[in-house]
């Protein structure tokens, strides 16, 4: 009777041992999702491409004595495939890339008037680098005119720094990146 009922006891733990593991490894029937080759290899691409927006950028000399900045962050592969809406408190060209640091924000209509209201971000910025064919579009007041018109980076990245940071921070724009991190389309946030 003691050996039977050890047998039992065993059975039922190797059964609940078993059904545990069957839980955590997600294991099921053909119709359950990719198979695990299918999410390695998803996996690896995913890393890939992250590591390969994250380390594209040159490093960026440093005027406070500070170690250089190696460029785009992991927050940019983050961003990889979205739109965002983010302030942008500085942008350069090196190495024929145009780099833009940014940070999210929030765009809400002016309860009185027909306008945007830009609430800052918190934290720190990132740098996003933009692809070589990516599209700038600027209205007022950093463009010339109310409806968007396209400009160049260079054009953008001259408009951009020539004003104050204090100018800059009440300013707000509609990112667009591709997979791998990179800004395909800036536009400004139009505002009186």
């Amino acid at each position: 009777m003691r050996v039977a009922h050890r047998r039992t006891t065993t059975v039922r733990c190797l059964t609940a041992l078993t059904l545990g593991l069957l839980a955590l490894t997600g294991c099921g029937g053909p119709d359950d999702g990719p198979d695990d080759g299918q999410a390695a290899t998803a996996t690896a691409t995913a890393s890939a491409s992250a590591s390969a927006s994250v380390t594209s950028a040159p490093p960026v000399p440093s005027t406070d004595g500070t170690a250089p900045s190696s460029g785009p962050s992991a927050t940019a592969a983050r961003w990889a495939g979205t739109k965002q809406f983010v302030q942008i408190d500085d942008a350069r060209t090196a190495g024929g890339r145009t780099y833009l640091s940014v940070r999210p924000a929030e765009k809400k209509l002016h309860p009185r008037f027909d306008a945007w209201v830009i609430v800052p971000g918190e934290g720190p910025y990132t740098e996003v680098s933009m692809t070589e064919d990516a599209q700038v579009l600027l209205s007022v007041p950093l463009g010339d005119e109310t409806q968007h018109a396209a400009y160049t980076h260079d054009e953008f990245v001259d408009r951009l720094t020539a004003r104050s940071s204090s100018d800059r921070a009440v300013l707000g724009f509609d990112l667009s990146f591709d997979g791998q991190g990179r800004v395909t389309r800036v536009q400004s946030l139009a505002t009186p």
